[in-house]
């Protein structure tokens, strides 16, 4: 049976997705015929609707129509906006027991553990900078040490963590506490086997300050340094590469082992999104979520202004109401940041996130959400704090993808999957990022960059519980050295991005 031109979501919405490119005059659903050209990803509306009235999708509400509507009219910018109503947070009434695969059963995959216990996926060396003025300094020695560390094939690579930050701030406060809580949680990854902290000497984030603040301690694998101190660049340069060749043989010593799946940590992230995002690849990746949470481990959902309006949907999904209001306290928060700053929640979609159908926030929150699967959530975290709960849980951050999936990695993800309607090329380093095609004609055209094909959802030929399987296994196989195609490609080292909230002095 050949795949319909147009895809219902549920029986009680009003619109339905454009599979294909849909010509005037064409048969979308029922006696419902196209009154224009239908872009691929784009709504079509299937019954008639007035002024003010609300259009839906995933049963939910996506925004209110501006004019009268007839069936067959082309939903989108033009005819649809945002607009405030009542949800219902109704905490804890969705949660309910997790059906656990018991230990002896779960999935395992081959992975670092590191003297602490914890379990690394990747092998690296890291140079840390606390402020932009050491940025070029670490790249040099990065530099300097990359052929070397080709003679270690245990080691993935030098990574120099370069940022815009670090002075022309407040040596104290909010974002002070951000950047450091940021720069703490990478210098000690599980992915890091060494790292450097670079800073030139007279930053307003001083590196005495970051270790106490942050309860770094110097030794073998942890070496602070300033250039101001060591007499410059090329000193610095010099001694940091003899530190560090003096320690690639130890980094370089280890070997993988089964570890169980329960002790990874997968980053949620999605960009350049499309009307198919929350069809295929988010729902898919939800399942693979959801065998993970299964199996013990844990997944990290972010970008709190692109689940705004869909909130609703996770405070119902608490494992408690404590954990439910503290994520509606993050959605006020930033209700109040935009307020101050003079911003708006409905700044997204993005003019590709448009041009892909997408047509208000609340349209992008619901379809984003779905990368979350259906487990109970079972905590809420601020920005780059530590994550020690297993299961699903959520951290604050910005929509911005770098900044949200720096504030992941910092809380200690361990594997990212990134899902992508418009094609974003996102790297991580010191963690894998998976690349999530929303659909084949994308992943055709970028085969290089996608590391799964999401598509096949779309087209009838894959359902989504078993496109979950695929991501699950696939994850498993990174987390075990396979390299994704963003690392195949060496990207990764320019993605660090620290979350930017006060001014720049």
């Amino acid at each position: 049976m050949a795949a319909p031109i147009a895809l219902r979501l549920h029986p009680n919405d009003n619109v339905v997705v454009a599979r294909m490119d849909i010509l005037p005059n064409t048969k979308v659903e029922g006696d419902v015929v196209a009154a224009t050209r239908i872009p691929p990803g784009h709504k079509i509306l299937t019954r008639a609707v007035r002024k003010g009235e609300p259009l839906r999708k995933y049963n939910q509400i996506i925004g209110f129509a501006i004019d009268d509507l007839a069936p067959g009219t082309h939903v989108h910018t033009h005819n649809c906006a945002m607009g405030d109503f009542e949800r219902d947070y109704a905490f804890c009434a969705d949660a309910h027991p997790t059906d656990f695969v018991p230990e002896a059963e779960r999935a395992t995959f081959e992975g670092y553990r590191r003297a602490d216990g914890r379990a690394a996926t990747r092998n690296y060396v890291g140079i840390v900078t606390t402020v932009n003025c050491s940025a070029a300094t670490s790249r040099m020695i990065a530099a300097k040490l990359a052929p070397l560390v080709d003679n270690y094939p245990n080691i993935d690579g030098i990574v120099p963590l370069t940022h815009g930050g670090g002075c022309g701030m407040a040596a104290s406060g909010l974002e002070m506490d951000v950047l450091r809580r940021t720069l703490a949680g990478y210098a000690r990854h599980p992915n890091m086997a060494a790292v450097v902290v670079l800073g030139l000497g007279c930053e307003a984030n001083q590196i005495s300050g970051l270790m106490s603040a942050e309860g770094l301690k110097e030794g073998p694998n942890f070496i602070p340094m300033t250039i101001q101190d060591e007499g410059g660049v090329a000193k610095t340069v010099m001694r940091a590469v003899g530190f560090l060749k003096e320690l690639l043989p130890d980094v370089n010593d280890v070997g993988r082992e089964t570890i169980s799946a329960g002790e990874l940590i997968l980053a949620l992230q999605c960009g350049g999104s499309d009307g198919y995002s929350g069809i295929s690849a988010n729902p898919a990746l939800g399942a693979a979520v959801d065998l993970l949470v299964r199996n013990g481990g844990t997944a990290v959902l972010s970008e709190t202004p692109e689940i705004y309006g869909a909130e609703h949907l996770l405070t119902r999904r608490a494992v408690s109401r404590q954990v439910g209001e503290k994520l509606v306290r993050r959605i006020r928060w930033w209700e109040e940041h935009c307020a101050r700053t003079g911003g708006e929640m409905n700044n997204n979609p993005s003019p590709g996130n448009k041009a892909g159908g997408l047509t208000t926030i609340l349209e992008k929150s619901l379809g984003a959400v779905a990368k979350g699967g259906t487990t109970n959530l079972v905590d809420v975290y601020e920005y780059a704090q530590p994550i020690t709960a297993r299961g699903f849980v959520y951290m604050d951050s910005p929509g911005y993808d770098p900044v949200s999936a720096t504030g992941q990695v910092a809380g200690g993800a361990n594997v990212l999957c990134f899902t992508t309607g418009r094609g974003s090329v996102f790297g991580c380093k010191p963690t894998p990022s998976l690349k999530l095609a929303t659909n084949t004609s994308l992943y055709r055209r970028m085969t290089d960059d996608m590391d799964i094909n999401c598509g096949a959802i779309v087209d009838g030929e894959q359902g989504i519980q078993e496109s979950g399987r695929e991501i699950f296994e696939l994850i498993l196989k990174t987390a075990s050295g396979q390299k994704t195609k963003s690392e195949a490609l060496g990207i990764g080292d320019d993605e660090f991005e620290p979350w930017k909230i006060g001014a720049t002095m």
